[in-house]
């Protein structure tokens, strides 16, 4: 419909900050939005593309899958980030099913939680000395499982689809 124009290479530090400052303003389309602009211009941006996975995952209560965010897991070239980003994907994604409170959704957001704390396990091994941000997210994790008992695996081996990718 409409050909977009594109950013100058120049611009592309001010145009990151101001994904920053969309995400915090709760505006997860205008920062996905810029982050597609930078990657049409510098499309190995490591940094746009962590913001690009930020901004979906904000916006999974808006329809957007946890499937669009893995997309852009294989482009990040280190392997720490790959792990971390895909615990990111997998909590964000069941503190989504927790909040919608479908009915017999427990072990699904259990079984979300426990995928999103084994990828911060193994990003935790390969992690940058004075980086504990898997460690932080493993046991945010842990608590929020803790505080609601509620959420437990599966009794049987029924396996669960995976809801709302």
């Amino acid at each position: 419909m409409f050909e977009l124009k594109p950013l100058s290479a120049e611009s592309i530090p001010n145009a990151l900050a101001k994904v920053e400052r969309y995400r915090l303003l709760n505006e997860p389309w205008q920062a996905e939005s810029i982050c597609q602009d930078v990657l049409r211009v510098d499309p190995e941006n490591q940094t746009a593309l962590v913001m690009l996975i930020l901004s979906l995952t904000d916006q999974f209560d808006r329809g957007v899958s946890a499937q669009e965010a893995r997309e852009v897991i294989p482009r990040l070239k280190d392997e720490y980030q790959r792990a971390y980003y895909s615990g990111v994907i997998c909590e964000r994604k069941a503190t989504r099913l927790f909040e919608q409170g479908r009915l017999g959704s427990a072990p699904i957001v259990f079984e979300a939680f426990r995928e999103a704390m084994a990828w911060y396990e193994k990003a935790e091994v390969i992690r940058p000395p004075a980086n504990d941000d898997a460690i932080l997210r493993w046991n945010t994790c842990a608590r929020f499982l803790a505080r609601y008992p509620n959420l437990k695996a599966a009794e049987d081996d029924r396996a669960y689809p995976a809801m709302l990718e």
